[in-house]
């Protein structure tokens, strides 16, 4: 019989349960944590060691088993000891696209106790070579496309480099990795404590310079294993298949984004670690090509950017392939628009259902969470949290406020980053009183479903109204003829700001301006409806994690009126 949410919660966090919660001192505070977490992510890569020769990764027409991972992940730690002298706390960076070598160096990196930098693969060379000096990388494990970028700086700062996927001539101080690894090289002993530094991974730099967010190995697994008791507690919410069922598939994880990107690295790498699941990448995203794989490897867990989920079901391919694998659909980095959730809910060939996780870099991807029957139900939500981590909604003074009430989403729990690195005073802005100040607005449901209004920067305040943006957003988003839609301010003489909305339309879909209007006065209060559209053919800018780039759309329009 199915549990309710509190039901599921309860019997797994209580006492003996698989994800016991304790309270534990952290860093100098009271913190509830799983009782069962791994101590480093040393011991949960060391997890493979017991999987069979099995498939783990697949890439292209390359597959990978447990053993051969592991094999490549003991060699590449024992190279970076032995011949680069890494040590407990350097800084090891990679910088490559999606290939299986990011994986094995990410995962000997945290395994011999040092940190590993997770580079911005679309930077160029000046933004690599800022990440290197920002974190003080002792040596860059890079693909040859990163390393034409910047290779020829890295003698200059000291800094070696271990080349993948690449032959010939290499700048100095660059080795190619099959000329320097030594197979069969044993692990090297080392004792890494869990509040040792782990990751650090980069901010996407939309205001300034990228901030290095710092994780220690009890936050990145803290958030993995919130990932993971929220998974069960949806799976003892289902009603259990009847006896004569054709059997489900093996969980089947697709990479369809960035590993350098915190959904990448955490609940989609780490998951498939911590599961033992099959782990099918994708070099960069290709809608049909993603079809084709879902198809070919039976996917069970598709994992992106909303917008991904939309390629994917627009796709001339849809119909003509087998997508009956999947079980959930869904991601983060963006607010799903409830058309998009209703359509995921009835178009695959199988029992998908839509999903959403609201969390950021410094939550290590971890936050509130909503799929299934609570998403159909409440589509305009990002769901709710397992009680590993705090949600507050708190008013200009700090105060939390009532069921209802909009003001800045706190978060607190132990998959928070430590700090940013060498930014004592980010640091403090955005942690010092212990919670996480998102700089994002919502509020909390009376059964304490969270729901994002918008980024408080991307609000546009239109002659003393206060505009949100996703709301706008989603509106736009019903219209049958939009694709893809971004909301924004820009500058107004007599309001202040006025609403101005850039829109790709669906191939070939034509738009009237009026009956857009129209359309979405039905929808939203009328002070919110775009004044001005721009209508593009070609996709919206987006960055590496797939999130729309509002502020270069909007410099240039403002480029384009002066």
């Amino acid at each position: 019989m199915a549990m309710t949410f509190d039901e599921a919660v309860a019997a797994l966090t209580g006492p003996g349960g698989p994800f016991e919660i304790r309270e534990v001192e952290v860093r100098g505070r009271p913190t509830r944590v799983f009782a069962n977490t791994p101590p480093s992510l040393r011991a949960l890569f060391d997890m493979l060691r017991a999987r069979p020769a099995d498939p783990f990764l697949v890439y292209e027409d390359e597959v990978w088993t447990f053993p051969e991972v592991v094999a490549h992940i003991d060699a590449v730690a024992n190279l970076l000891v032995e011949r680069y002298g890494v040590a407990p706390g350097d800084r090891v960076a990679i910088d490559m696209r999606n290939y299986p070598e990011w994986i094995v160096a990410f995962a000997a990196i945290v395994s011999i106790g040092a940190v590993a930098v997770s580079l911005n693969a679309w930077w160029t060379g000046p933004e690599i070579e800022y990440g290197l000096i920002d974190s003080g990388s002792k040596v860059l494990v890079a693909d040859r496309e990163r390393i034409d970028r910047v290779g020829s700086s890295l003698e200059g700062q000291g800094i070696r480099a271990v080349v993948v996927r690449s032959e010939g001539p290499l700048p100095p101080g660059c080795d190619h990795l099959g000329d320097v690894l030594v197979p069969g090289a044993p692990m090297p002993a080392v004792e890494i404590d869990p509040d040792d530094d782990a990751t650090i991974l980069y901010t996407s730099g939309t205001t300034g310079h990228p901030k290095g967010a710092v994780s220690t190995h009890r936050a990145v697994l803290s958030g993995l294993m919130g990932f993971a008791c929220r998974g069960v507690v949806e799976a003892l919410r289902q009603e259990p298949p009847p006896p004569d069922a054709t059997p489900a598939p093996p969980t089947t994880f697709v990479l369809a984004v960035p590993l350098f990107h915190v959904t990448g690295c955490v609940p989609v790498l780490l998951g498939a670690v911590l599961g033992g699941y099959k782990l099918v990448m994708m070099h960069k995203w290709d809608a049909g090509r993603a079809l084709e794989l879902i198809e070919r490897e039976k996917v069970t867990n598709f994992i992106g950017v909303p917008t991904m989920s939309q390629d994917l079901l627009s796709h001339p391919d849809f119909a003509s392939r087998d997508t009956s694998s999947l079980k959930n659909v869904g991601g983060g980095g963006a607010p799903m628009a409830p058309d998009l959730v209703r359509r995921i809910e009835g178009s695959f060939s199988g029992h998908a259902r839509p999903q959403l996780g609201y969390g950021l870099t410094e939550t290590n991807g971890y936050g509130p969470g909503n799929v299934g029957d609570d998403y159909v139900r409440k589509p305009s939500s990002t769901g709710r949290v397992v009680p590993i981590m705090e949600v507050k909604v708190a008013g200009e003074g700090g105060e939390a406020l009532g069921p209802g009430q909009v003001g800045e989403i706190l978060l607190t729990g132990p998959m928070l980053i430590r700090g940013y690195w060498n930014r004592p005073d980010a640091t403090a802005e955005a942690l010092g009183d212990g919670w996480l100040h998102t700089g994002d607005l919502g509020y909390l449901d009376e059964e304490g479903f969270l729901f994002i209004v918008d980024r408080a920067k991307d609000m546009v305040l239109r002659g003393g109204e206060n505009v949100y943006c996703a709301e706008v957003e989603a509106a736009i988003y019903e219209h049958p003829a939009v694709h893809e839609a971004a909301v924004f301010g820009l500058p107004h003489e007599r309001l202040g700001e006025e609403v101005v909305a850039a829109v790709q339309l669906r191939p070939g879909a034509e738009l009237d301006l009026d009956h857009m209007a129209a359309f979405l006065k039905e929808r939203i209060a009328g002070f919110m409806v775009p004044t001005r559209w721009f209508l593009r053919d070609e996709p919206l800018p987006r960055g590496a994690t797939g999130k729309i780039l509002k502020r270069q759309i909007r410099d240039e329009l403002l480029a384009g009126e002066g």
